[in-house]
């Protein structure tokens, strides 16, 4: 466990591209994709918009039983100068490295995880624990945050915390956390959520689903206690700019990368 979150670090904003067949796709509660742009050049965008890291998810992967598509790892790369984590498919030590060689610098890992814990200490014994994201898909039941796996598809016998913990003791470097029930909603980080697994652990916590405005992140930050916080719908729709987040955290006294 570790002491909350104070001001003098600098809090990241992270962009999230999440890739079906070649084109970055967003919905609500993780369904009804729509279609959202070209990864590469929404990449491009948001690294000139002064996001501080980037992450892409081949949101198909897994569940057609394969890696994510190392031509669209490969243009992100090209295009920005910013750290780069991906996702989808990644079951093995050879998986991850190919992704890392198409130009990523992490590897963000769920489903094969939650299935082999051992995995994410296989990975970081290659790569180093700062190249290993596990994400950790949410949702409330029963008064409990319940993990799911498969893009949230099916449940699991862990609740958040217990996960993340296990995670973190497994040579995780950081937690990417999306809560399911207010991903894409535009309401709110799940500040309760977000707070239970940030104040157990000792690795960054990444708050993921449902930035609908500045005020959120900055709550987030606060009360969710959030090392850093990603969002996509209100960046890639243009409804916010990453330069008027930052400029909100800092009225709000959070230190942000320029």
């Amino acid at each position: 466990m570790r002491a909350p979150a104070q001001n003098s670090f600098a809090r990241r904003l992270i962009g999230c591209l999440d890739v079906r067949a070649g084109r970055v796709v967003k919905g609500v509660n993780f369904e009804g994709l729509r279609d959202a742009g070209d990864p590469a050049a929404l990449a491009a965008r948001y690294d000139a918009e002064g996001i501080d890291e980037l992450v892409l998810l081949d949101v198909t992967a897994t569940a057609e039983d394969r890696l994510a598509l190392a031509r669209t790892v490969s243009d992100v790369a090209a295009r920005v100068f910013i750290p780069l984590a991906v996702g989808g498919g990644i079951r093995s030590v050879e998986d991850a490295a190919g992704v890392i060689e198409a130009g990523a610098d992490k590897v963000a890992i769920n489903t094969a995880a939650l299935g082999d814990p051992a995995l994410i200490t296989r990975i970081a014994g290659r790569f180093g624990s700062q190249a290993v994201v596990v994400a950790i898909d949410a949702t409330r039941e029963g008064g409990r945050f319940a993990v799911r796996s498969h893009a949230g598809r099916a449940p699991t016998a862990w609740e958040a915390v217990g996960w993340a913990r296990e995670a973190e003791a497994r040579g995780a470097g950081e937690i990417l956390l999306t809560s399911i029930d207010a991903d894409g909603t535009l309401r709110g980080f799940d500040c309760p959520l977000t707070s239970a697994v940030s104040d157990a652990v000792g690795i960054p916590v990444i708050a993921s689903g449902g930035a609908g405005g500045p005020d959120h992140f900055v709550e987030v930050f606060t009360a969710g206690r959030a090392d850093a916080a990603l969002a996509a719908s209100i960046f890639h729709d243009r409804t916010c700019s990453v330069r008027a987040v930052k400029a909100r955290l800092r009225d709000g006294g959070l230190p942000v990368r320029l």
